[in-house]
Formats: structure tokens, C-alpha cells, sequence
């Protein structure tokens, strides 16, 4: 199948950054969310994220304005029908998810594939929301997505080659690297990379180091290009604890429990760079 539209049902901080990969590629986008409010945010972020790319002569004003003219925002998800692909990239909350597959699932035709976006949750067990197991996938892209060069392909139980081939070439032309997972909680990246944001905030619990030498310790020490702290704010607290909790429960293993001091982050709304606060402070 040759996919030239792709809808997106979430207009959030990973919605419209797929929402800007697939545009600036030349792929058509209809990005869907319960709320016009929450649409016309997510256009508004892509054409700011667009400007930057102009400002560092990336991009044309004529690229950014077809980029943004390939781009549909929309509350209706009736706006999805003509596409040939829809991910589902809304808050990682297994319930919600169901909701949204099942919906997408009654109203797509057959042989539309629908892609999760999700981070930790099991491919099979969301593909069982739906009655098309072999056309649905994981889809995983990272933060900030028009950033990030990597996208995990994660297989279900049931997920056909010709769905994994298909998502995998669409990752190829939107200019990123794909690599193929199995389905197990977290699959690649996070299984290793939010256990170690979760010490991290165990280290600052216990008062071992200050936010900014935790952070300074694993940059200069580990060459990671930000620390662990610094990419939890990044990330969103409450993401990285709902997947801590997913590992927990999946597991079974006492060692993926979710640090107290990040549940605590988390109740008190400080949940980084998208509230404006987390671990450090990003007021104006």
C-alpha cells in the first residue's frame, strides 16, 4: 500500500510533531482532537517549529507554507476515512487508548493500518481492541519527533509482515531510522531509558547531589547529550511515571518501582517543561 495520507488522532506534544515530519515529507496529515482549543494549539506549535527551521535556513518560506497547507486540523474523526494510515498518538493511558482504537477500528475501512504511538503498552494487547490484529502496529517515534532520527517498529502477536514493511518504509521517507522490536513493555529505548530517570530521581531523594550536578555528572561522565533529570522535564513527568508503573505491573519486578519523589513531582502538577515546572523551572 502506498501511503499518502496519514491521519493522527492527538494534536499534543507527539501528534503535531508527526504531524510535522509526515508534511515537511510531503505526506498528507489529518490531525484529530476532542477539542478545537487543543487543534489549533498543535497547528500554532508546528508553525512555530517550522519558523525556527526557516530562521536557521533549513527551510524556505515556500517549504513552510506547503508544509503547512499539507496539514488538516480537525475535532471530527470522521475526517480520517480517506486515510491510508492513522496513528493513534493520545496520552498514555491504556483505557483511553482502547477507546480511541475501538473507534477508529468501527470506522476505518478494512484495510487501513492503525499505528500506536505508544510508549510502554503492549502492541497485542491494544491490537485486541481492534479486528484488524494484523494491520496494527507500534509506531513509536521520540521526543521532539521532528528531532529525534529514531522510530521503534514494534510487531504484535499478530501483526503481518506487510504492515510492519509498510510502516517501516513510511519511517524511511519521513528522514528517520527505523528498527524493529518485539513486543514486550517498553521495548528498546525505554526499557533502559526511563528505569535510569527513575534512579536518577532516587539519587536526588536521597540527597546524594543537587538536580543540575546529576545531571552534570551523567553528561560529562556518560557523554549523554542532556541529563537524565533535564530529559525527564522534557519527557513530562507524568509520562515517565505511567510507564514506570506499566513495567511494575507487567514485570512484577520491585525493581521498576516508580520512585516516591517522582510520584510526588507528579500529584503536585510539576510534571516539567509543558507546565512550565518539574524538576527545574522554566518560567518566563
Amino acid at each position: 500500500m502506498s501511503i499518502t495520507t496519514v491521519g493522527i488522532v492527538g494534536a499534543g506534544t507527539m501528534g503535531n510533531g508527526i504531524a510535522q515530519a509526515c508534511a515537511v515529507s510531503g505526506i498528507d496529515v489529518v490531525m484529530v482532537d476532542i477539542a478545537q482549543a487543543a487543534v489549533d494549539r498543535g497547528l500554532a506549535t508546528v508553525g512555530k517549529s517550522l519558523d525556527r527551521l526557516r530562521q536557521r535556513e533549513k527551510i524556505s518560506e515556500a517549504d513552510k507554507a506547503a508544509a503547512l497547507s499539507r496539514i488538516k486540523g480537525s475535532t471530527s474523526y470522521d475526517e480520517l476515512k480517506g486515510a491510508h494510515l492513522v496513528i493513534e498518538a493520545a496520552t498514555e493511558n491504556h483505557e483511553l487508548k482502547n477507546q480511541i482504537l475501538k473507534q477508529l477500528d468501527e470506522l476505518l475501512a478494512p484495510e487501513v493500518i492503525i499505528a500506536t504511538n505508544t510508549s510502554s503498552i503492549s502492541i497485542t494487547q491494544l491490537a485486541g481492541a481492534t479486528q484488524r490484529a494484523d494491520r496494527f502496529v507500534g509506531m513509536h517515534f521520540f521526543n521532539p519527533v521532528p528531532m529525534m532520527a529514531l522510530v521503534e517498529i514494534i510487531r504484535g502477536l499478530q501483526t503481518s509482515d506487510a504492515t510492519h514493511d509498510a510502516v517501516k518504509d513510511l519511517a524511511v521517507r519521513l528522514g528517520k531510522t527505523p528498527i524493529t522490536v518485539k513486543n514486550a513493555p517498553g521495548f528498546v529505548v525505554n526499557r533502559i531509558l526511563v528505569p535510569m530517570i527513575n534512579e536518577a530521581f532516587f539519587v536526588l531523594a536521597e540527597g546524594l547531589a543537587t538536580p543540575e550536578d546529576i545531571d552534570a555528572g551523567m553528561k560529562l561522565g556518560c557523554n549523554h547529550p542532556i541529563g537524565p533529570l533535564a530529559l525527564a522535564d522534557m519527557v513530562g513527568l507524568d509520562v515517565c511515571l505511567a510507564v514506570m508503573e506499566v513495567y511494575l505491573e507487567q514485570f512484577g519486578d520491585s525493581k521498576y518501582r516508580p520512585c516516591p519523589l517522582l510520584r510526588e513531582y507528579v500529584a503536585a502538577g510539576r510534571l516539567g517543561r509543558k507546565t512550565g515546572v518539574g524538576v527545574y523551572s522554566y518560567a518566563k
